[in-house]
């Protein structure tokens, strides 16, 4: 399975968060501007929309806000039902970084490492999250922990990169994307690299 690299976490997990802060902490005047535009609006008559109910259904702080909490709740009685469940701990700790529960999703991130400590996926979690948090030694860790597991991840040599340029090692990462065009030059990940150089 492919990850992408630092650069598309961040956007998903940038998209989450940037949803969740506009339903949960909007005011009362953004509230009625979007409440006006989504009664005026008719809904699409489609499979996926009509689900969706009409009218006093439509998202909003409070729906949104006891959805969220609920979805918590759930994930974390499936965990103390299941402490093995590598699944439902991802979807909770996915849950509380997207929330900023950085210290808390770190935890659980580690809790699916110590039952298998070759998940990529949780180590390239770990150090976006690091690398947000600009604890680049951190982020760096994680991300050589991939490395040391597959030594030609292109996204994982990419992030090193990343880390390189923001540590302000520009040479290093030079030679990393350098290294990814030459040597990846079909992947996604190498034109990334490109982009990445044209902007040092």
């Amino acid at each position: 399975m492919k990850f992408k690299p630092l650069y598309f976490y961040g956007a998903v997990l940038f998209t989450v968060v940037i949803v969740l802060i506009i339903v949960l902490q909007q005011d009362d005047k953004q509230e009625a501007i979007k409440n006006d535009i989504v009664n005026k609006q008719e809904m699409p008559q489609d499979d996926i929309h009509s689900q969706l109910g009409t009218g006093d259904d439509s998202p909003g702080e409070q729906n949104v806000s006891e959805e969220y909490h609920k979805k918590l709740e759930d994930l974390r009685k499936a965990i103390e039902q299941n402490p093995g469940d590598t699944l439902a701990i991802r979807q909770y700790a996915d849950f509380l970084a997207a929330a900023h529960q950085n210290d808390e999703a770190v935890s659980n991130y580690h809790k699916i490492l110590k039952i298998d400590s070759s998940r990529t996926d949780i180590l390239f979690y770990l150090s976006f999250i690091y690398y947000n948090q600009r604890n680049l030694d951190k982020a760096d860790e994680y991300n050589n922990s991939i490395l040391k597991l597959e030594p030609d991840n292109v996204q994982a040599l990419y992030n090193k990169g990343s880390i390189f340029a923001t540590r302000g090692d520009l040479e290093q990462a030079r030679e990393i994307w350098n290294r990814i065009i030459v040597e990846f030059s079909e992947s996604e990940t190498s034109a990334l690299a490109k982009q990445s150089l044209e902007r040092l």
